[in-house]
C-alpha cells in the first residue's frame, strides 16, 4: 500500500491535475480562474450577460493542450456596454462570445495583446461574433479584431454592421515586433459594413506603409465578404508575402488592394457586384504580384473601384505614396458583364511612372452590354498582351494580345459563366472554382438581427385632427405609417423620431403641420419619410432646422421628403435639414415638393475636418420648387483623400427663383457625382460646383438661366482646366 502510494504522489508531482473546466458567474471568479488556469483548462463564461467587462485572457497552453475561453452555451454569452477583450499569451484559444449593444472602451474590441511586451503568439478565436458594436459618433476610431504577435488565426467568425471609423480586423505590424506574422483568417462572415463617408472604413487590412516593405506572409482565404462598403479599400494590403485566396465578395462596393507591399498573391477568388454601383476587383500596385484565376461578375465601378485596375506610381515614392508597378502578373481571370478594366489607373503629373516588365495574359473579357470595358489613363507599353479574349467590340481599345471574337457563355454548376467553345477552356477563370457557401463560414449558432423596418413596411395608424402627433410618434414602431386627416396638426417641440417612421396625409387630404420651432429630431437608428403634408413654419422662432439631426446619433438614417410643401417665417431663416458632425445618412431625397420663405433647405456643411468626412452618401432633388430661399442645398466634403464613393448629388426637373446668399442657390463642394439637369433658376445666384478630389464627375446641362449667373465649377487641388460637362444650357427671359 505504501508504494502505491508513494507512486501516486509522484505522479500527481510530475504531471498537473487533468484538464479542468472552471465556469464562473462574474468577473471575480473569472480573474481567479484566469491565474490558476494551466495548459487543457478551460474558463467557461456562465451564459447571460456581460456588461462593462473588459476581459484580460493570458496564459500559455500548449499546441497539445490550449487553454480555451469559451461560452457556456455558444451564442448566450453576451458582452454588452463597454466591453472588449485583450489576449496575451501562446496557444490561446477563445470561442463563442458574442459583442452586442455596446462599444469597445478602447481602441479595439478584441486584442491579440495584453500590452506592448505581451503579444499573442499561436493563438485562436474561433465562433465570435462582433455585431454593430459600433461607437456612436462615427468619427471615433477602433479596430474590431487586431492582430499582434505571430501564427495567430482567427476564422468561422462573424462581423457585421461596423458604422464608426476604423478597421474591421487588422494586422498590427510595428518596429520591434515581429513582422514575419503568418496570421491565418479563414472562413468569416464579414457582413454588411455601409459607407462611412470617409477614409479608414476598411474590412481588413494587414499592415501600415511604414512596414510595408517587409513581409507578412499572412493568408485570407475562403471568407465571405457581403456587402462590405466602408470605403473603397475593402481588403488594404500593406505588406509583401500575404495569400489572398477563394473568397467570396458580394455586392461589395470597392476593391482588394494591394496598397502597399511586394509579392502578393489573389487568387480564385469571386466577385459577383450584381450591376451595384462602385462594385470593384482588385487594384495593382508595387512590384511582383500575381493575380490569378480569378472570377469578375456584375461589377459596375469604374476608375480605382474597377474589375481590375493597374495603378500608374509616383517617380522615387515615399513610403505611403504608390511604388511603380512592376513584373506584375495578370492571368487566366474572366471579367463578364463588368464595366472596366483601367490600365494606368490614377495616370496624373504625380502619379506619372507607367507600369513596366508586367504581363497580362491569357484572360477572358466579356463587357457590360458590349461595350468594351479597357481604358488607359497613361501609357501601357510595359503591359505585355497575349493570349486574352474579348467578346467582339466595335472600337477595341487594345489590338494586339487581345482577340476579339464571339462568345457565347453559360453556367455551369457552379454557378459562374464560362464560354461553351472548348477551344476557350485555357481562357479565364479556372472550371473547378468551388464558391464558398454561407453555411462553410462564420457562427453556424448566430444569424444577425432583422434589419431595421423599411419606411412603410409596419403598421399604418390613422389620426385625426387634434390629435397628439407627439404621442403618436413616440408609440410607433419601426415601420409604421401615421396617415393624418385632414386638418391642422400643431408641434409645440420637435418630434423625437426613434425608428423609420413615415407620417403621411391621407388619400385626397393635405395636413398642415404647424410649427413652433423645429418639426423632428432624428435620433439614433431613425429615419423620416413625410409625404402629402403642408409645414407651416411661417410663426416659427429661432433659426434653426425643421428637421435635425443631432450629434451622436447612429449613423446611415434616411430622410424622404415627397409631396410636401414648406413656408418659413423668411428667407434666410430657418433651415429645412441639418445634420450635426459625427452623423451620417444613407440617403436624403426631396421629390414633388415645393420650398418658400427659409434658409438653406439641405444645410450640409457640418463636417469641417480635412481628412474627407461627409454628411450623406446621396442626395436627390427631382421635380420640386423653390422660391425665396437662401440655398436650395450647401453641401461639403472636403479634403483631398480618395478612399470614398460619394457625395453622389443629382438635381433633375426643379425650379429655383428669387433665392441665394453668398453667390450661389446652390453649392456642392467635394461630391464625387453631380448630375444638374433640366432645371431652371431664376433671379437667383448661380450654381457653384467645386471640385476637391479624385476625378469627380459633374455635368451641368439642360438647365435655363433667367436673371441668374452662368454654373461655375472651381478647382482645388487639379491644376489643368476646371472638368466636368457645361452644356445645352440656356438663358432665358424672367
Amino acid at each position: 500500500m505504501r508504494v502505491v502510494l508513494t507512486i501516486a504522489m509522484l505522479v500527481s508531482t510530475a504531471h498537473p491535475a487533468l484538464a479542468r473546466d472552471m465556469l464562473v458567474s462574474d468577473q471575480v471568479q473569472y480573474k481567479a480562474a484566469v491565474k490558476k488556469a494551466q495548459p487543457g483548462d478551460t474558463i467557461i463564461l456562465g451564459d447571460g450577460e456581460w456588461r462593462d467587462f473588459q476581459i484580460v485572457f493570458t496564459g500559455t497552453g500548449t499546441a497539445a493542450k490550449p487553454i480555451t475561453l469559451t461560452a457556456q452555451t455558444k451564442g448566450k454569452v453576451l458582452l454588452t456596454g463597454q466591453s472588449n477583450l485583450r489576449i496575451g499569451g501562446q496557444n490561446l484559444v477563445v470561442s463563442g462570445l458574442v459583442f452586442k449593444n455596446g462599444a469597445s472602451p478602447t481602441d479595439e474590441v478584441i486584442s491579440f495583446r495584453r500590452d506592448s511586451k505581451t503579444l499573442a503568439t499561436d493563438v485562436r478565436v474561433t465562433e465570435v461574433v462582433i455585431d454593430g458594436f459600433s461607437k456612436a459618433d462615427r468619427r471615433a476610431e477602433d479596430i474590431w479584431v487586431a492582430l499582434y504577435g505571430t501564427g495567430n488565426r482567427v476564422d468561422h467568425s462573424h462581423f457585421e454592421g461596423k458604422t464608426n471609423a476604423g478597421v474591421t480586423l487588422a494586422a498590427i505590424r510595428r518596429a520591434g515586433d515581429p513582422l514575419d506574422n503568418r496570421h491565418r483568417i479563414d472562413h468569416n462572415y464579414f457582413g454588411p459594413r455601409p459607407p462611412l463617408g470617409s477614409n479608414g472604413g476598411e474590412t481588413i487590412r494587414i499592415g501600415t506603409s511604414e512596414e510595408s516593405l517587409s513581409a507578412s506572409n499572412t493568408i485570407i482565404e475562403r471568407n465571405i465578404f457581403d456587402r462590405t462598403s466602408g470605403e473603397v479599400e475593402i481588403v488594404s494590403i500593406k505588406s509583401g508575402g500575404n495569400v489572398i485566396r477563394e473568397n467570396l465578395v458580394l455586392e461589395a462596393q470597392g476593391a482588394f488592394v494591394l496598397r502597399h507591399g511586394n509579392g502578393n498573391l489573389v487568387e480564385r477568388n469571386i466577385f459577383l457586384g450584381k450591376g451595384v454601383a462602385d462594385t470593384g476587383g482588385v487594384r495593382v500596385i508595387n512590384r511582383d504580384q500575381i493575380v490569378r484565376g480569378n472570377y469578375f461578375e456584375g461589377l459596375a465601378g469604374t476608375s480605382f473601384k474597377s474589375a481590375l485596375s493597374v495603378m500608374n506610381g509616383v517617380p522615387n515614392s515615399v513610403i505611403n505614396r504608390y511604388h511603380q508597378v512592376a513584373n506584375a502578373r495578370i492571368e487566366g481571370n474572366s471579367i463578364i458583364d463588368s464595366a472596366r478594366i483601367t490600365l494606368a489607373a490614377g495616370a496624373d503629373a504625380e502619379r506619372s511612372a507607367a507600369p513596366t516588365d508586367s504581363k497580362f495574359e491569357r484572360n477572358l473579357i466579356v463587357g457590360t452590354k458590349g461595350q468594351d470595358p479597357f481604358r488607359a489613363e497613361g501609357e501601357i507599353g510595359g503591359i505585355a498582351l497575349a493570349g486574352n479574349v474579348e467578346a467582339k467590340v466595335a472600337k477595341p481599345l487594345l489590338g494586339a494580345g487581345v482577340e476579339q471574337r464571339e462568345v457565347k457563355l453559360e453556367r455551369a454548376a457552379n454557378g459562374l459563366l464560362y464560354p461553351t467553345d472548348p477551344a476557350l477552356a485555357a481562357v479565364g477563370a479556372p472550371r473547378d472554382l468551388k464558391p464558398v457557401t454561407r453555411a462553410e463560414v462564420g457562427a453556424n449558432w448566430y444569424r444577425g438581427d432583422t434589419p431595421e423596418a423599411a419606411f412603410g413596411t409596419g403598421d399604418t395608424r390613422p389620426l385625426t385632427a387634434g390629435a397628439s402627433l407627439a404621442q403618436a410618434v413616440a408609440d410607433a414602431k419601426a415601420g409604421d405609417t401615421l396617415a393624418l386627416a385632414a386638418g391642422t396638426y400643431d408641434i409645440a417641440a420637435p418630434l423625437t423620431v426613434q425608428h423609420r417612421l413615415t407620417i403621411a396625409g391621407s388619400k385626397d387630404a393635405k395636413p398642415v403641420l404647424r410649427v413652433a420651432s423645429s418639426f423632428a429630431q432624428i435620433e439614433g437608428g431613425g429615419g423620416l419619410q413625410l409625404e402629402n403634408v403642408a409645414i407651416d413654419a411661417s410663426g416659427a422662432s429661432g433659426d434653426g432646422a425643421l428637421i435635425v439631426v443631432e450629434s451622436g446619433v447612429a449613423p446611415n438614417y434616411d430622410v424622404a421628403l415627397a409631396g410636401v410643401s414648406v413656408r418659413g417665417p423668411g428667407k434666410g431663416r430657418l433651415n429645412g435639414i441639418a445634420m450635426a458632425p459625427g452623423t451620417f445618412a444613407d440617403d436624403v431625397s426631396i421629390k414633388n415638393s415645393d420650398f418658400a420663405e427659409m434658409g438653406v433647405v439641405v444645410a450640409a456643411t457640418g463636417e469641417q475636418e480635412p481628412k474627407g468626412w461627409y454628411p450623406m452618401e446621396r442626395l436627390t432633388i427631382a421635380g420640386s420648387r423653390f422660391a425665396r430661399v437662401a440655398m436650395v442645398a450647401d453641401l461639403l466634403r472636403k479634403g483631398t483623400d480618395e478612399s470614398t464613393f460619394g457625395p453622389w448629388f443629382a438635381m433633375t426637373g426643379s425650379s429655383v427663383a428669387d433665392s441665394g446668399m453668398d453667390g450661389a442657390s446652390l453649392r456642392i463642394s467635394g461630391a464625387q457625382h453631380a448630375d444638374i439637369v433640366q432645371n431652371s433658376f431664376a433671379k437667383s445666384d448661380g450654381i457653384v460646383v467645386i471640385h476637391s478630389v479624385g476625378a469627380p464627375e459633374t455635368r451641368i446641362a439642360s438647365n435655363a438661366f433667367a436673371a441668374t449667373p452662368s454654373p461655375r465649377i472651381e478647382e482645388l487641388a487639379w491644376k489643368g482646366p476646371p472638368r466636368g460637362l457645361i452644356e445645352n444650357n440656356v438663358e432665358a427671359r424672367p
